[in-house]
């Protein structure tokens, strides 16, 4: 190997330059095998300056996480190193040979415990981050053997062997941190090392607890369902697969047909531009959210075509891309689209974001595999309106082909233990989610909580929270689900009942609740950001906001409402963009007991026009009964 490049200073790195699009192979996304070479050459190479002097770690600028500066490096290191296990193994080890050597040097000196230069990474202990990234290294170890670890000096091999032993009878976070030490105990049986194939078979054993049926498991106990389920709940027990080969005692053919049960609806999850809906935790890893495609082809189990898997994947690395992801230096910062630190979690470095390396995965095919070389195939939402129910996590997904806008309705999802203190996140408590918006996540914003969410407002102001959902029905076009509304200065729970109804381009949402005298109800629809002040309207019974590009949120009062609506403004508030706005209805007043109010909530790159909603749709309510009759001549009784 030639001598190792050195770190250069920090500086702007020039734009991502791609290859010219193809449009016979991808009339779609005009993205070929190229591309993603190009995106994962461009920021392997913008990594460079920021290397410590022996490559051990990449100390990139950002906020750092809770858990120090020498665990962000190291974290630097092992994702960017699973890119480059990608990058390199898919090229048959014909890469630049620096990168080799990038990665081969910041072995030796991260195993060294010895070495000056204070590069050496911490050691392996019980629920340490350095799990996590412990599991990168691993997979890319097995994935670039040929060229990295059998090419290593043996006292090298024998200090990383002795790193990774950290695991061996370690214990970890009980969630799909459990993967992490099978992964890597995996890895230690495959090069000869010593394990416990009692944690082994103990993680892989204990993620059957979490499996919920149709391809789908919770990340631990509880409902716990988000992008973690495709990233990493599907990823690391097939990449377990591949390290063990034959002797995987049939597991493996059980995780292939889940995975092929779970990518039956996942690309009802991505609008047609490209973005996957903006729910869950650990966003800022974005395109990783197309790994278990990846996955499902890689592990020859998908039922998606081939042009199918590709274009959903390009089409989300393309969709970052184009709003400047990676940023003008070639890194990927913590955010959305840019930095927004909202979106991320305290347990976020400035090197977190790199787990978008998983979206990779597809480089590990050969260039002559069908999903590079036949022609592009539209998403579901392209092709035609889509109605998904996924019972399991509670999900409604509503994608409309008119605006290629994906949304998903939650009932089933609050990201809480089963049992003992719960509490509520933007990104899990919502009733609504899209591919075109975000929740309002800022702390201020997040304390007022008005977007899709129905409160229960305390007299000094202070809205109930929807913490623990409990879900009741899931089919169809259907969903409901039940929480306990708690009120400042009030005693007791105030149990709120909500079903969603899809109809058209519309979620009708009918809220049963008891609630006490005097208090007001509040309900409001999705928020739109953007650069400048959205747009805003209301009248009797309704109110609308609207961005320069024309989508569109609005609330529609059906039943139990005041005349008089609102709309909520935030500043730096979005991931979508620094001005955002949501539309919302109240009832001030409430007489106490029960109440039913019903709602009819849209977002729409379509016109929208209130008045007219709420003339034609007529809506009555006989005890309990709520009765829909739309413009179509359509009745729901809900």
């Amino acid at each position: 190997m030639p001598a190792p490049l050195r770190p250069a200073a920090p500086g702007p790195a020039p734009h991502l330059s791609l290859p010219p699009t193809d449009r016979i192979l991808s009339p779609l996304t005009g993205w070929t095998r190229s591309h993603w070479e190009a995106l994962a050459d461009r920021q392997l190479e913008a990594l460079v300056p920021y290397a410590t002097p022996h490559f051990a770690q990449y100390r990139l600028p950002g906020r750092g996480s809770w858990s120090g500066v020498v665990s962000d490096g190291l974290e630097g290191y092992a994702r960017s190193f699973l890119l480059a296990s990608f990058r390199i193994a898919g090229a048959g080890g014909e890469v630049d040979p620096h990168l080799l050597e990038r990665y081969a040097q910041g072995l030796t000196t991260g195993t060294d415990r010895d070495s000056a230069s204070g590069e050496a990474w911490p050691e392996l202990s019980d629920c340490s981050q350095q799990m996590v990234e412990a599991a990168s290294i691993a997979v890319a170890l097995h994935e670039t053997r040929p060229w990295i670890w059998d090419k290593l000096d043996p006292r090298v091999q024998e200090r990383v062997v002795d790193w990774f032993s950290g695991f061996v009878g370690g214990r970890t976070w009980d969630n799909n941190w459990r993967l992490f030490q099978v992964v890597s105990e995996q890895f230690l049986a495959s090069v000869g090392a010593p394990y416990r194939q009692e944690d082994v078979d103990g993680g892989l054993d204990r993620i059957e607890d979490w499996y919920r049926g149709g391809g789908w498991y919770s990340d631990g106990d509880g409902r716990n369902f988000d992008y973690y389920i495709g990233w990493a709940m599907h990823l690391y027990p097939l990449l377990w697969a591949r390290m063990a080969g034959p002797d995987d005692g049939g597991r493996a053919k059980v995780y292939r047909e889940r995975l092929a049960q779970f990518l039956t609806t996942y690309p009802h999850f991505f609008g047609a531009d490209g973005a996957p809906v903006h729910q869950g935790r650990s966003l800022t890893y974005r395109f990783a959210a197309t790994a278990p495609v990846w996955m499902g082809a890689l592990a020859g189990c998908t039922p998606l075509a081939p042009g199918l898997t590709r274009r959903l994947a390009s089409g989300t690395a393309r969709h970052f891309v184009e709003r400047g992801v990676p940023d003008e230096r070639g890194l990927l910062p913590l955010g959305w689209y840019g930095t927004f630190l909202p979106a991320t979690q305290a347990y976020s470095g400035p090197a977190s974001p790199y787990w978008a390396s998983k979206a990779f995965l597809g480089l590990l095919l050969p260039a002559d595999h069908p999903v590079w070389t036949e022609r592009e195939l539209p998403l579901p939402v392209e092709e035609s309106d889509q109605y998904t129910a996924l019972p399991e996590p509670g999900w409604l997904l509503h994608g409309t082909r008119h605006d290629g806008i994906v949304r998903l309705v939650n009932h089933g999802s609050d990201h809480n233990p089963l049992e003992g203190p719960a509490a509520d996140d933007p990104h899990y408590a919502k009733f609504g989610y899209s591919s075109a918006t975000a929740p309002e996540t800022a702390p201020s914003a997040w304390e007022r909580t008005v977007d899709n969410h129905l409160a229960l407002l305390a007299p000094d102001g202070t809205p109930s929270r929807r913490r623990r959902i409990h879900p009741v029905r899931c089919e169809g076009r259907v969903a409901t689900s039940r929480h306990d509304a708690q009120l400042a200065g009030i005693k007791g729970d105030f149990p709120v009942e909500t079903t969603s109804a899809l109809h058209g381009p519309w979620e009708i949402r009918v809220h049963r609740l008891q609630a006490p005298e005097g208090v007001t109800i509040r309900e409001g629809g999705y928020a739109v950001a953007d650069e400048a002040q959205p747009y805003a309207e209301k009248g009797p019974g309704w109110a609308l906001t609207r961005t320069g590009s024309g989508l569109t949120s609005a609330v529609v009062a059906l039943h139990g409402w005041d005349e008089e609506a609102g709309i909520a403004r935030e500043v730096a508030a979005n991931a979508y963009g620094p001005h955002s706005a949501t539309p919302y209805l109240t009832l001030a007043g409430h007489p106490g007991g029960s109440g039913i109010h019903v709602t009819l909530v849209a977002l729409s790159q379509d016109s929208v026009r209130p008045t007219a909603l709420r003339e034609a749709i007529i809506c009555s309510v006989d005890g309990d009964t709520v009765r829909l009759r739309f413009p179509d001549d359509t009745v729901l009784e809900l």
